[in-house]
């Protein structure tokens, strides 16, 4: 196994483990009776409406090995989405907050 080379990848990799322990938490939840129903539809017009109402844009996204595309949103005023699109083209959100911050990149020990 690689090291990981920089803060992008283990980005990636915190928001793909994020992904997959909300999917996780999803899947659990909705044998509740009270539970959300989950948000799924087409990837237009998920992001029209995140980039829309919160001025969202995707700031990382990733591959999984079962084709499932899971992506982090950002606006500049905190606010993020992380939403999963399966191969079929439905998006689904997996989990949403506030306050997210962008770390500044670093190589070899130097911040860019």
């Amino acid at each position: 196994m690689k090291p990981f080379g920089n803060n992008i990848e283990i980005m990636l990799l915190v928001a793909i483990l994020a992904a997959a322990a909300m999917v996780i938490g999803f899947g659990a939840g909705r044998a509740r009776a009270d539970a959300p129903r989950e948000l799924c539809s087409s990837h237009d017009a998920v992001m029209q409406t995140l980039n829309g109402k919160f001025a969202e844009t995707t700031v990382s996204m990733g591959l999984a090995n079962n084709g499932t595309v899971v992506e982090v949103l950002s606006s500049p005023d905190g606010t993020w989405t992380i939403v999963m699109t399966a191969p079929n083209g439905v998006t689904c959100l997996l989990a949403a907050g506030d306050y997210w911050q962008t770390l500044p990149k670093k190589v070899a020990g130097k911040t860019l």
